[in-house]
């Protein structure tokens, strides 16, 4: 079965075309939504992967992060955050909210199949 991948906000030089293709091409399954939305998507579709980009507002993508960790029924999703940029500090508030990976752009294709193989427990072929 295809694993499915919610991806939340993604906005910048990394398009969400361009994550959904990556994604796409090695047969997994993708959604994708912006901030406000992803609690509703996480709703009417159990993702087994959430990339979610913490942007210029990182407070949004933290919070967004926060209520899935808070929400029995989410919590036990893997989510990956990705940003422009991070230094130790963004790294640390991700992984105290409880992120399971942290990506910053550009992402390349071979390591956005990484970390999603990375939190499932498998490998996708290049």
């Amino acid at each position: 079965m295809s694993p499915r991948v919610l991806v939340v906000g993604v906005t910048g030089s990394t398009s969400a075309d361009a994550v959904c293709a990556a994604l796409a091409a090695r047969g997994i399954t993708v959604d994708a939504t912006d901030v406000p939305n992803a609690l509703v998507a996480l709703d009417t579709k159990r993702p087994d992967v959430i990339l979610l980009e913490v942007g210029e507002l990182p407070a949004d993508g933290m919070e967004v992060l926060d209520r899935i960790r808070a929400n029995p029924q989410q919590a036990g999703i893997p989510v990956i955050l990705m940003a422009a940029e991070a230094d130790d500090e963004d790294l640390f508030e991700g992984y105290k909210f409880g992120a399971d990976y942290y990506l910053t752009k550009p992402l390349s294709p071979r390591h956005l199949l990484y970390a999603v193989g990375l939190v499932l427990g498998r490998e996708f072929p290049e």
